[in-house]
């Protein structure tokens, strides 16, 4: 009986290896979802779908108390604030949308995504959603979109937190250089290509499997053109100081958090924030060692930290 059991938890064994190696020879996008399902569950996060304006938003929403909505950056999705929902969610209730036209919220075709045209979608999704009185936070290109969303409506918004924000004035660096001449360092078509956005983007790039390499790599060809749109839309100056331009009607409690080697936003835009918010009445600042442009993602635990100890001074 008991070599039997033996042999039976073997074939198990040996079916499960099959099956996870046959998964990540032909269908890797399934091990990536099912790993990014079991983050979710693990920071008690539900995905769920709601009708706003002319968006379908796709979000996580979990965990109770104070609201804190998180939203991502350019070329990025929901899923970029995994590591640090679970510390969130032991404390807060948080919202965690795809923007529109990214990641699995929907897209229409040849309309604009620019920050303005993205602040007017959010705020039907917060009305949808009857959001009121909560910390907003945004990364990059969302950066630019909480700060002027707060500055439009700021009785929706108790709390900013900006994370290595676009918008603002920095001193120009290789990457806005390269932004400036017309190229999109985001755009590639192979992993070599992939690995340079990467470099862009983390002080340490992650280690990823060439198959889920592969993943990224389709999609980004799916999305190229939606990709090349965009940023141009944002290389507008009109964009490029979206947030600048409005600071001084920033009237809530604000964050600046900075990774120190940012390559993409130079940490000199945290100045540029500092010294424009003449109405807020209280303004703090943070600066992360270790990290490049993706905290949340480098140094979670110090992400949380600073967040959650901005949160509960205001």
């Amino acid at each position: 009986m008991l070599i039997r059991r033996l042999k039976f938890l073997g074939i198990v064994a040996a079916l499960l290896v099959v099956s996870l190696g046959g998964s990540y020879l032909f269908a890797p996008q399934w091990l990536l979802q099912a790993n990014s399902m079991r983050e979710a569950m693990n920071a008690q996060l539900e995905k769920r779908s709601v009708q706003a304006g002319d968006t379908q938003w796709v979000y996580y929403e979990g965990g109770q108390g104070p609201t804190i909505v998180l939203l991502h950056g350019f070329a990025a999705r929901k899923e970029v604030w995994l590591k640090v929902a679970p510390m969130l969610t032991a404390h807060f209730h948080v919202i965690i949308p795809d923007l529109p036209g990214w990641g699995e919220s929907s897209r229409i075709p040849n309309a604009s995504y620019n920050i303005d045209s993205q602040v007017a979608r959010f705020n039907d999704f917060v009305q949808t959603l009857h959001l009121q009185h909560f910390l907003l936070v945004g990364h990059s290109m969302g950066g630019a979109i909480a700060g002027v969303y707060a500055a439009e409506h700021p009785d929706d918004v108790s709390e900013l937190a900006l994370i290595d924000s676009f918008g603002l004035n920095f001193k120009e660096n290789d990457f806005a250089k390269e932004a400036r001449s017309g190229k999109d360092p985001f755009i590639y078509d192979d992993r070599a290509g992939f690995l340079r956005a990467n470099a862009l983007a983390f002080e340490h790039v992650p280690n990823i499997p060439g198959r889920f390499i592969d993943v990224f790599v389709k999609d980004s060809i799916k999305n190229r053109a939606f990709i090349e749109s965009t940023f141009h839309e944002l290389d507008e100056d009109s964009q490029v100081l979206s947030l600048q331009s409005r600071l001084d009607k920033l009237t809530m409690p604000t964050l600046g958090l900075w990774c120190h080697d940012d390559k993409i936003i130079d940490i000199s835009a945290l100045d540029s924030l500092r010294n424009g918010l003449t109405h807020a009445p209280a303004i703090s600042t943070s600066v992360l060692n270790g990290c490049n442009h993706m905290p949340q993602m480098e140094k979670p635990q110090e992400f949380v930290q600073v967040l959650t100890s901005f949160a509960l001074a205001h």
